[in-house]
C-alpha cells in the first residue's frame, strides 16, 4: 500500500537556476577586469572559480528541469534523483579549478610580479562580492523552503565563494601594505584549498544521495514521532527505511496486527499512519505493508532480501 504527498509543479525553480547564471556571467565580466587591471593571480583565481559558477548554474538548470518532469512509465518514482548530478558535477569542475588556481599561484610564487591599480581593482572585485553574496542568500532561502539539493549547493558554493573573495581582497591588500608580491600568490594557494573543501563537500553529498542514504536523523526521529501513537494494542512496526532523492522523500515500514483483524480494519490503520507520516516530513512517499504478528513469515522479512519461499496454503491448485 502506498501513499503519496500532492505532486506540485517544480518547474519555476528554474527562475532560481537562470538568476545564477546571471549572476555568474557579471561577476565573470567584473573579476576578469579586476584581473586586468592589477595583475594579480588571487584575482585570477577568483575570475576561474566564477566560470565554474557559471557553468554549474547551468548544469543546475537543465537538472532542475528535468527533475520537475512528473512520473513517467520509465521512471515511475519521479525524476527528482536528477539534482544530484548537478551537484556532482559543479563539485567536480570546482576540484578540477582548484587544480588550475594551484598551478597558476606555484607559477606566480616562484617568479612574482608586482601589482597594479590595486584600488580600482578591489573597487571591481567587492562589487563582484556583493553580487554573489545577493544571489547566494536568494537561493539558500529559496532552497530551503523548496527543499532543493541543487539550489542549496548552488547557494553555499556561491557564499564559498564570497568568502574566497574576501580572502583573495585581503591578500592584494596585504601586498599594497607591505610590498611584499608573494602574499598574493600564497592567498591563493588557500584560496585553493578552500575551493578543495568546498569541491569535496558538494561531490560528497552527491554520492550520499544516489547511494540512497538514510534520512537524516532528526527527519528519521519525526517519522518514529508520528508512529509512536500506534505502538499499542498489539499492533508493530519493524522494517523501517527511508531514503532521500532529490527533493522527494521515501518512507517504508511493515505494520503488524493480529491475526483476527479484518483487512477494513487494518486498511484504515495504514491510512492513518500514512497520513501521520504526510504530516511529520514534507514531500514524503509512504510504502506500507500490513503483515500478521501470529505469522512466522512475518518476521522472516527484517532484511533487504529475504529467502523465497511461499507461506502454506497461498498455492493455486490446478484445475482439472
Amino acid at each position: 500500500m502506498t501513499q503519496d504527498n500532492t505532486t506540485t509543479d517544480r518547474s519555476f525553480l528554474t527562475r532560481f537556476a537562470w538568476l545564477s547564471i546571471s549572476a555568474a556571467i557579471v561577476t565573470i565580466a567584473l573579476k576578469t577586469i579586476a584581473y586586468l587591471l592589477t595583475g594579480s593571480v588571487g584575482l585570477l583565481s577568483d575570475a576561474l572559480e566564477s566560470i565554474v559558477n557559471l557553468v554549474g548554474a547551468i548544469m543546475a538548470l537543465a537538472m532542475l528541469t528535468i527533475a520537475a518532469r512528473p512520473a513517467d512509465e520509465d521512471h515511475a518514482y519521479g525524476h527528482s534523483k536528477a539534482e544530484y548530478f548537478s551537484s556532482g558535477v559543479e563539485g567536480t569542475l570546482i576540484l578540477i579549478a582548484a587544480v588550475s588556481i594551484g598551478v597558476a599561484a606555484g607559477q606566480r610564487l616562484i617568479s612574482p610580479r608586482p601589482l597594479e591599480q590595486i584600488g580600482l581593482g578591489l573597487m571591481v572585485s567587492v562589487a563582484a562580492s556583493f553580487v554573489n553574496l545577493f544571489v547566494a542568500l536568494v537561493l539558500l532561502k529559496a532552497g530551503k523552503r523548496h527543499n532543493s539539493i541543487t539550489l542549496k549547493a548552488n547557494a553555499h558554493h556561491l557564499l564559498t565563494d564570497v568568502w574566497t573573495s574576501v580572502g583573495v581582497l585581503a591578500g592584494v591588500g596585504a601586498v599594497a601594505l607591505t610590498g611584499w608580491q608573494r602574499l598574493d600568490p600564497v592567498v591563493a594557494l588557500i584560496v585553493a584549498g578552500n575551493i578543495v573543501w568546498s569541491g569535496v563537500r558538494i561531490v560528497r553529498e552527491s554520492m550520499l544521495g544516489l547511494m540512497d542514504t538514510a534520512l537524516p536523523a532528526e527527519e528519521q526521529d519525526a517519522v518514529m514521532k508520528a508512529l509512536q501513537p500506534y505502538i499499542h494494542d498489539g499492533v508493530e512496526c519493524h522494517a523501517i527505511r527511508t531514503r532521500q532523492a532529490g527533493s522527494r522523500r521515501f518512507v517504508s515500514l511493515h505494520v503488524l496486527v493480529p491475526g483476527m483483524w479484518t483487512v477494513e480494519r487494518g486498511h484504515q490503520l495504514l491510512e492513518c499512519i500514512e497520513a501521520d507520516i504526510r504530516s511529520a516530513l514534507p514531500n514524503v512517499s509512504a510504502f506500507t505493508h500490513l503483515e500478521s504478528l501470529h505469522d512466522p513469515a512475518s518476521y522472516e522479512d527484517l532484511d533487504l532480501d529475504r529467502c523465497e519461499k511461499r507461506p502454506e496454503g497461498t498455492q493455486g491448485e490446478k484445475k482439472e
